[in-house]
């Protein structure tokens, strides 16, 4: 699973992804100072696994993980080569979902590309840069699909008509994810690589003085406004005191928090927002020999989850023996578990459920 962090210049992105994946991306304040996408990796926070841990006590703990790419900053025009231009654009056709950074503080020693901080407006800056390019994108296509119609090929002749949809959603002003395509319609175009079809949420980094206190943000209410009309999500976090907490150990980390009074991190709660985003969930894994976390798609079935751990258990799949987490905490062990009926054996279309601790039987 990918994200892409972006937004205009000079608004935290680099200062975010430092914090997400302790990296150390150059941060620097001036346009452009990240050129090329740093990617990195951060894990998804979940306390089953340290209560497996405490359980087995395992030789390894391998959590889930995320993969985040800090995308160069863009700049109004950035669909006609302005600023980084279509090297930013491709960079964002490759991820699964955006995070978009939007700015929600003042502060006159840190330079605005725009002169002054008003979040809706750099919002819309990037949205309508993202449409044009979807609109040059659709339009490509357009030509080639015309062309083969043109020949009675009926597959092109339906895919003109889906590109002529959207085509006409884009020009209205509108993102392709809310154009109301049916599956069949989705399925004969393939929209991965259109920018404005991607799941996205508005990250609003505010200053460490609006922390418990972000309610008196107008500028984070606007984009909470915002995002509400355009069926998004809002999660607010300072990048700077996230950077700072990154670099802390566990037990300090934990005193820090407390004395912000707050239960979690902002980017413990991005990372778990980001995973949802998408549709994933976490199975599990427990033995001495490692305690680990497997991400999978919202109603995948048994066969499909046991080729995350290798394409031989699909393959083989005879059958998976399951109990929920809540289960075999309760329980105290697998075993009391087993004795009190609680680890079931399901076949191949279970669907497999968040927090199931599963073990795969298979042959090949």
């Amino acid at each position: 699973m990918k994200l892409g962090i972006v937004g205009l210049p000079n608004v935290g992105k680099s200062t975010l992804f430092n914090a997400i994946t302790k990296a150390g991306a150059e941060s620097a304040n001036y346009p452009f100072c990240t050129i090329e996408p740093n990617v990195g990796i951060a894990t998804v926070p979940d306390e089953r696994l340290d209560k497996l841990v405490e359980m087995y006590e395992p030789d390894k703990v391998t959590p889930a993980i995320v993969e985040f790419v800090d995308i160069a900053g863009l700049v109004k025009g950035a669909s006609r080569g302005e600023g980084l231009g279509n090297k930013f654009l491709s960079h964002i056709r490759e991820v699964d979902a955006i995070l978009h950074v939007v700015r929600c503080f003042d502060n006159g020693n840190i330079v605005h590309v725009d002169g002054n901080v008003d979040p809706v407006r750099d919002i819309e800056t990037i949205r309508l840069e993202l449409i044009f390019a979807d609109i040059e994108a659709i339009e490509r296509r357009l030509a080639k699909a015309t062309k083969n119609a043109k020949s009675g090929n009926k597959d092109a002749m339906t895919e003109v008509n889906v590109l002529q949809k959207i085509k006409a959603h884009l020009e209205a002003n509108n993102d392709v994810r809310t154009c109301d395509l049916t599956p069949d319609e989705r399925n004969v175009l393939g929209l991965n690589d259109l920018l404005t079809d991607k799941p996205i949420i508005y990250v609003a980094n505010i200053s460490d003085s609006d922390i418990g206190n972000t309610e008196n943000n107008e500028y984070l209410n606007k984009v909470k406004e915002y995002a509400a009309q355009n069926d998004a999500s809002v999660i607010d976090i300072s990048a700077e005191i996230e950077e700072e907490i990154a670099a802390l150990d566990d037990d300090d980390k934990s005193a820090f928090l407390a004395d912000l009074g707050l239960e979690s991190s902002g980017l413990d709660r991005l990372i778990k927002a980001s995973y949802e985003l998408l549709g994933q969930i976490s199975y599990l894994t427990a033995g001495k020999q490692e305690v680990r976390a497997w991400t999978i798609t919202k109603g995948t079935k048994a066969p499909g989850a046991a080729g995350k751990i290798h394409t031989d258990f699909e393959r083989g799949f005879i059958r998976a023996e399951i109990v929920s987490y809540n289960d075999l905490m309760a329980a105290g062990s697998m075993n009391a578990a087993k004795e009190k009926g609680l680890v079931r054996s399901e076949g191949k279309e279970y669907v497999v459920q968040d927090g199931d601790v599963v073990l795969f039987r298979f042959n090949v």
